[in-house]
């Protein structure tokens, strides 16, 4: 999972970056408002946590101008506002949910997982392909009938496979899937994920076309 974390204050910014990335998440972090558009219309991500204090452009105006553009993406607003007023404000401007600071870390995730968890309920539930089930709320994955354990990177390369079905997926697609910015990425790290995936699945069931990229046919 990609989480867009947008956060000006370093102290707590760096901390839940490091937070995040603990628990298996991809994140990148930005320091103001103006760059969000920009960035969502060129990654995907899978969850917003967006700051309301923000400089220049505020969260509230970002919000707003996300909406507008009918982005679906989740939101999860972070901010020092106590009042009923704000937090009304602040859902019906189109945030998915509202977190006061100061605030635990075991809360932050329980309400990522919440809001993960209803996009995969609108969204569907179990994805089935190729005799491979996989839930992408409960992370389970199951081939032939029987339950699999993947890694945090090995289970987001095969959901981005599964859910693009007998598309072509670029290698620079999923390592955008599993890297946050700044990570070093090796030259054939995605290969690697690939080649641990046929042997848990089988040499034949991901397909490579050289210079576009991997796929799981439909």
């Amino acid at each position: 999972m990609r989480v867009l974390l947008v956060e000006d204050d370093e102290q707590l910014g760096e901390s839940l970056e490091t937070a995040l990335r603990l628990e298996q998440y991809a994140v990148d972090w930005l320091r103001s408002g103006e760059p969000v558009r920009a960035t969502l219309g060129a990654t995907p991500y899978d969850l917003l946590i967006l700051d309301l204090g923000l400089p220049g452009v505020p969260g509230m105006q970002v919000l707003r101008q996300l909406r507008a553009d009918k982005h679906a993406l989740p939101v999860l607003l972070l901010t020092a506002r106590h009042t009923l007023e704000d937090k009304v404000d602040g859902l019906d401007s189109g945030a998915d949910d509202y977190l006061t600071k100061p605030f635990e870390i075991d809360e932050l995730f329980a309400r990522i997982r919440s809001l993960l968890r209803r996009r995969e309920d609108r969204r569907l539930t179990r994805l089935e392909v190729a005799a491979i089930s996989l839930d992408p709320a409960e992370k389970l994955v199951e081939f032939q009938g029987e339950s699999l354990d993947l890694t945090a990177r090995e289970f987001a390369i095969l959901e981005i496979l599964v859910r693009n079905a007998g598309r072509f997926v670029s290698r620079q697609r999923l390592e955008e899937g599993i890297y946050s910015w700044g990570e070093e990425v090796g030259s054939n790290t995605v290969e690697v994920y690939i080649s641990r995936l046929r042997k848990r699945f089988g040499s034949t069931l991901i397909e490579t076309m050289r210079g576009v990229g991997y796929r799981i046919p439909a």
